[in-house]
C-alpha cells in the first residue's frame, strides 16, 4: 500500500510571515519613499521647517533670560556690607572667618554729568574664586597699579577715554590700561580698579558659595543684607516645545491629507501586496513605515538647518540679550524631543490612512475604487466632550492655573479640529443647491472626507489663532481706552528716577543730578503742554544696605507675608507681585488729591483707599511688629498712582527718610503713542524712565499681523489641498474635458473646492477663538463686545473671497487627453 501526502492548502493572507515578511515590507517602503519622495515633498519640508524652527527657538529661549550670575558669579550668596572705617574691616574678616572662602568687591559711586545713574568703581580681583565669570578683557590688560584702571564701552564714551589715556576724575588722575565687559550683563558700566583701590567704598559685596543648612548656622555681623541665588527653571524651553507641538499638529493635519492621498493613489499596488499573501497588518506596516522615513529624514534635516541658523544668528542675538552665549549651550534633550515629537507626528499622520487602507477589500482596492467616508458622528461626539472639557477647563482656570490653561487650550483645539468631517458633511448635502460646477466641488469633498477633513482641520487652527489674538488684542485695547482701572490715567505719565519705579532702588541724587532731573522733566511737560507736575517722594531707612551700583536703597512697601520653612526654621518672604508702594504725604500730594493736611489725626501713620492692609507688613526693614494707624480718603486706585500714602508722623516715628522718587504729569488730554515715545527718548537721555498708561498700539499692530500670517498659512494650506484634490481628480477632470466641459466648468469647479474650505474653516476657526475666550473673559464677558471689524472681515470675508479668485485664477488648464492614462 502507497501514502501519498497531501499539501496543505494555501490559504492567502492568513499569516504574519515573521520577521523576514517584516522585512521585505519595510524595504518596499524605503523603494516607495526614494521613489516618490518628490510626491512627499511637502511633508517633508513642513517637517523640516517646524524642527528647523524649534531648534532655534530653543537656543534662543534657553539663552534669552536674564541670569542671575551677572552678579552672584558662581556663588550662591551675596552678603552686602555698608559699614565703614575700622568696622567695615572687621564685618569682612567675621565673613572670611564663618565661611572660609569669600570674595570681596568693593563699589564706589562717581556721579556722571546730566545723568540720574552713577558709573560704578569696582575694585574686583580678575582671577578671584567666584567672580571671575563677570570680567573679560576685551583689549589691554587688567589694572594692577594704584594710578591705573580698565573700563567699559559705555564708560569710554560717557567720559571720551581711549585706551592708554588718562581720566581725570575728582582730581585724580588714572591711566587706561584696558577695555573690560561684563560677559553676563553687556549694558553692565563700571570701571574696574585692582583689589583694594576703590578707598572709601560706598558699600562691599561679599561673595559666599555655602548651603542653605551652612548659612543659616553662621552668625552674621550686624547692618548686613543677604540675597540669595535662586532656582532659574527652564521655563521659557518649555513654552517652545508647547508652541512646537502646536505648530507640529497643524503639519500632522496636513501630512494626513498627503498620506491619505497616496495612500489612494498606490491602492492599486496595496490590493496586489494583499493579493499574494499580505496580512492587514503588513498593509498598514508600509505606509506606517513610509511615515517613519518620512518624519527621520525631516526631522534630521530640520535639526542640522535649525543648528546651523542658531550658530549663524547666535552672534547677533547677544546684542539683543545683553550677555555673550556659548554657541552650545543648547537644551539637548529638549532638541531631542522635538526631533522625536516630528517622527511621531509623521508616523501618527500615516497610521490613520494606513488603517483605512489596510481595511479595503483587495477586489475594491485593485479597482482603485474610493474609499466610502465613515459617519462623522463619532468624530462629532468625540470632538463635542472635548469642546465642552476644554471650555469647562478654561473656565475653572480662572486665568491662574497653567496646568487648566494648558489643557483647556489643547482640548478646545482638538474638539474643534474633530467637528471638521461634521462641517465637511454639511458641504455635502447643501451642494444639491448649488450650481453644476460647485456641486461637483462640493460632493467630491464629502467623498473623499478623510483628505478634506484633514486640510479643513489644518486652516481652521490657523485661521483660529490669529480670531484669538485679535479678539485678544481687541480686548486689551478696550481695557487701555477704559476710563477706570489700569496703572494710570490716559492723560497722566510718571517719570521714574529707578528703571523699576518703586520695585526697585531708589538712587540718591546729589544737587547738580537732580537739578538736571527736574530739567528733562520740565521739557517732557513742556512737549505736553502738561497743566500740572507733580513731585513724589518715597521714603528709604537711612540705615539699610545700598543695593547693586546705583548708590539707592529700597524704598519702604507694604508686603503680604507668606510663611516658609528654611532648614527647619519658620520665616517669612514678600513678594513684589502683591506689594502695595507708599508714597510720602507731602502737602503738595495732598493738595493735588483735594484733601486738607489738618483733617489727617496726628497719630495717623498711612492714609489710603483701600480696606485690605490689616494683613500687610511694612517692608523691606525690621518692622514686623509694627501695627500702622489706618486712616481711610477718598484716593485714586490706580495701581501706579499714590494711593497709599506715610504720614509724616509714621516717617519721623520710624526714622525714615524722604528722597524724591518721581514726578507725575498730567496732560490736558490723553497721551498719543508719538507723545509717549518722545517723552521716553527725553528721559533715556538722563536715565530716568516713563511709565504710562499702555495705548494698545503695539497689540493692534501685533494682531494685524497675525491676522494677516493666518490668512496666509490658511492660503497655503489652501493651495497644496486644492493641488491634492485635483491630482487625485485628474481622471474624473478629464472625464468632464471629454464630455465637453469648458475651461470656465474646470474654474469654477476649483474656486468652488478652495472658496468653500476657506469659508468653512474661517468659521470654525472664528467660532472656535469666540467660545475660547468667552470661557476664559466669563466673569466679564462685556470686553468681547469690542469687536476687531478689520481683522475679523479680512478673515470671514477677504479669505474665502481670495481663496474663490485664486482658485479661478490659477485653474482651467486643459486636461491630457484620455489616452495618456498614469501609470500606477
Amino acid at each position: 500500500m502507497s501514502v501519498d501526502v497531501q499539501d496543505p492548502p494555501l490559504v492567502l493572507g492568513s499569516g504574519h510571515g515573521g520577521m523576514a515578511a517584516r522585512r521585505a515590507v519595510v524595504r518596499w517602503a524605503w523603494r516607495l519613499f526614494r521613489r516618490e519622495w518628490r510626491q512627499q515633498l511637502l511633508v517633508l519640508a513642513l517637517l523640516l521647517v517646524a524642527v528647523a524652527a524649534t531648534t532655534a527657538g530653543l537656543g534662543v529661549a534657553a539663552n534669552t533670560l536674564g541670569t542671575q550670575s551677572s552678579s552672584f558669579g558662581t556663588a550662591d550668596h551675596l552678603v552686602t556690607v555698608s559699614s565703614t572705617g575700622a568696622q567695615l574691616d572687621a564685618d569682612v574678616a567675621a565673613l572670611r572667618s564663618a565661611f572660609g572662602t569669600a570674595e570681596v568687591i568693593e563699589h564706589q559711586n562717581i556721579p556722571v554729568p546730566g545723568s540720574a545713574n552713577p558709573v560704578d568703581l569696582r575694585a574686583q580681583d580678575p582671577h578671584g574664586p567666584y567672580g571671575r565669570s563677570m570680567l573679560r578683557l576685551n583689549a589691554g590688560r587688567y589694572p594692577q597699579g594704584p594710578d591705573e584702571i580698565a573700563v567699559t564701552d559705555g564708560v569710554a564714551k560717557i567720559f571720551s577715554l581711549h585706551l592708554g589715556g588718562t581720566w581725570d576724575q575728582g582730581g585724580r588722575h588714572r591711566t587706561v590700561v584696558g577695555l573690560v565687559e561684563n560677559p553676563l550683563k553687556l549694558l553692565d558700566r563700571f570701571a574696574l580698579v585692582a583689589p583694594g583701590r576703590a578707598s572709601p567704598p560706598d558699600h562691599v559685596i561679599v561673595l559666599i558659595r555655602a548651603t542653605q543648612t551652612e548659612f543659616a548656622g553662621k552668625t552674621l555681623p550686624d547692618g548686613v543684607s543677604v540675597e540669595i541665588r535662586g532656582e532659574e527653571p527652564d521655563t521659557a524651553s518649555v513654552g517652545v516645545l508647547m508652541l512646537a507641538t502646536i505648530g507640529l499638529l497643524f503639519v500632522g493635519l496636513l501630512a494626513v491629507a498627503g498620506f491619505t492621498v497616496m495612500a489612494q493613489r498606490r491602492l492599486r499596488a496595496l490590493g496586489m501586496l494583499g493579493a499574494i499573501g499580505a496580512s492587514h497588518r503588513h498593509i498598514r506596516l508600509v505606509l506606517v513605515a513610509n511615515g517613519a522615513v518620512i518624519g527621520a529624514v525631516g526631522a534630521l534635516a530640520g535639526a542640522a538647518a535649525g543648528l546651523a541658523g542658531w550658530f549663524a544668528f547666535s552672534p547677533r542675538l547677544e546684542s539683543l540679550v545683553g550677555h555673550r552665549i556659548d554657541r552650545f549651550q543648547l537644551p539637548w534633550l529638549a532638541v531631542l524631543v522635538a526631533v522625536l515629537l516630528a517622527i511621531v507626528t509623521a508616523v501618527c499622520a500615516a497610521w490613520w490612512p494606513a488603517r483605512a487602507a489596510a481595511r479595503v477589500p483587495v477586489v475594491s482596492a485593485l479597482s482603485a475604487r474610493p474609499v466610502p467616508p465613515r459617519p462623522a458622528r463619532r468624530f462629532a461626539a468625540l470632538g463635542g466632550v472635548l469642546l465642552l472639557g476644554g471650555l469647562g477647563s478654561l473656565v475653572a482656570a480662572q486665568q491662574t492655573k497653567p496646568l487648566f490653561i494648558i489643557g483647556g487650550v489643547v482640548a478646545t483645539a482638538l474638539g474643534l479640529l474633530l467637528l471638521a468631517p461634521v462641517g465637511i458633511a454639511g458641504l455635502g448635502r447643501l451642494a444639491r443647491l448649488a450650481p453644476l460646477a460647485p456641486r461637483l466641488a462640493l460632493r467630491d469633498l464629502a467623498r473623499y472626507r478623510a483628505r478634506s477633513s484633514a486640510a479643513l482641520a489644518a486652516i481652521a487652527l490657523a485661521v483660529g489663532i490669529a480670531a484669538a489674538v485679535a479678539l485678544g488684542a481687541a480686548v486689551s485695547v478696550a481695557k487701555a481706552a477704559a476710563p477706570t482701572g489700569g496703572n494710570l490715567p490716559a492723560d497722566q505719565l510718571i517719570v521714574w528716577l529707578s528703571e523699576n519705579a518703586l520695585n526697585g532702588p531708589v538712587p540718591s541724587l546729589t544737587p547738580a543730578q537732580a537739578d538736571n532731573a527736574r530739567l528733562r522733566v520740565d521739557a517732557i511737560a513742556a512737549d505736553l503742554h502738561a497743566t500740572s507736575v507733580l513731585p513724589l517722594q518715597a521714603a528709604v531707612d537711612p540705615n539699610a544696605p545700598q543695593v547693586g551700583g546705583s548708590g539707592g536703597r529700597e524704598p519702604m512697601q507694604l508686603g503680604k507675608p507668606h510663611p516658609i520653612t528654611v532648614d527647619g526654621r519658620q520665616g517669612f518672604r514678600y513678594s513684589s507681585a502683591d506689594a502695595v508702594p507708599l508714597f510720602v504725604a507731602t502737602s503738595e500730594l495732598l493738595g493735588h488729591y483735594g484733601i486738607d493736611p489738618t483733617s489727617i489725626d496726628a497719630g495717623t501713620d498711612i492714609v489710603t483707599s483701600r480696606a485690605d492692609l490689616d494683613s500687610y507688613d511694612l517692608f523691606p526693614g525690621r518692622y514686623r511688629d509694627w501695627r500702622p494707624r489706618l486712616q481711610h480718603a477718598p484716593l485714586p486706585t490706580y495701581t501706579s498712582l499714590p494711593g497709599t500714602l506715610l504720614t509724616t508722623h509714621a516717617v519721623q516715628s520710624l526714622h525714615l527718610t524722604p528722597i524724591p522718587a518721581g514726578w507725575l504729569v498730567r496732560a490736558p488730554r490723553p497721551l498719543t503713542q508719538a507723545q509717549i515715545d518722545r517723552a521716553q527718548r527725553t528721559a533715556l537721555a538722563a536715565g530716568l524712565s516713563v511709565e504710562t498708561r499702555p495705548t494698545g498700539a503695539d497689540l493692534a499692530r501685533l494682531a494685524d499681523n497675525v491676522t494677516g500670517t493666518g490668512i496666509a498659512v490658511a492660503l497655503g494650506v489652501l493651495a497644496m489641498t486644492v493641488g491634492l484634490i485635483r491630482s487625485e481628480t485628474a481622471r474624473d477632470l478629464r472625464t468632464l474635458t471629454a464630455a465637453g466641459a469648458r475651461r470656465g466648468t474646470r474654474r469654477a469647479l476649483t474656486a468652488a473646492t478652495a472658496g468653500a474650505l476657506a469659508l468653512l474653516g474661517a468659521v470654525i476657526g472664528t467660532a472656535g477663538a469666540y467660545l475660547a475666550l468667552l470661557a476664559w473673559y466669563h466673569r466679564e464677558p462685556h470686553w468681547l463686545g469690542h469687536v476687531p471689524v478689520l481683522d475679523l472681515a479680512a478673515i470671514l470675508v477677504g479669505l474665502p473671497v481670495v481663496a474663490y479668485a485664486g482658485g479661478w485664477l490659477l485653474a482651467g488648464k486643459e486636461a491630457p487627453t484620455l489616452a495618456r492614462q498614469p501609470l500606477d
